[in-house]
């Protein structure tokens, strides 16, 4: 897939901001993969939703935010991270990755409901698998950024920051 650049693109060949070594707007729709990345960087790490989300934090949203961060821009609960290879993800694996991911979180969410205090997600029989796809999808994506996967997840303020800084 080849993308076009514009007047308008926030690509503009010039580097900006990184996460680790790669920078941000490497790839076309890079805010949207900073989202994703963000959502599945919270839902990949039990530490983190015990410490932060069930210890009621603030600054991390909630599971419900991060579901919604997965595919509100994306509308990956209604289709393949596929179409978007090229655009957000680099290729197939990192799709497929991120679609299993999201099949397993949306269907957790639809059993227990959007509202649901975090201690219904976490408690749910199929969360450690929603961890696990969320954690392939993390660790591949984050590798591909030169990113370390093992890094804490970071505020959605610093995402804010990231997002906007170019």
């Amino acid at each position: 897939m080849t993308v076009q650049g514009s007047e308008n693109s926030s690509r503009r060949g010039r580097r900006s901001s990184t996460m680790g070594g790669m920078p941000l707007n490497d790839m076309p729709w890079w805010r949207w993969r900073s989202n994703v990345r963000s959502a599945l960087h919270m839902l990949s790490d039990p530490v983190f939703q015990r410490e932060v989300w069930l210890a009621g934090v603030d600054g991390y949203g909630d599971v419900t935010d991060a579901v919604y961060r997965l595919v509100e821009d994306t509308w990956l609960d209604n289709w393949s991270a596929e179409k978007y290879v090229g655009a957000i993800f680099r290729d197939s694996q990192e799709a497929a990755l991120v679609d299993t991911a999201v099949l397993r979180l949306l269907r957790i969410m639809h059993e227990v409901g959007p509202d649901a205090p975090v201690a219904a997600y976490l408690d749910h029989p199929g969360w450690p698998d929603a961890v696990r796809a969320a954690r392939d999808a993390h660790v591949r994506m984050s590798v591909s950024d030169g990113d370390d996967p093992e890094a804490a997840p970071k505020s959605l303020e610093v995402l804010r920051i990231l997002t906007r800084s170019v």
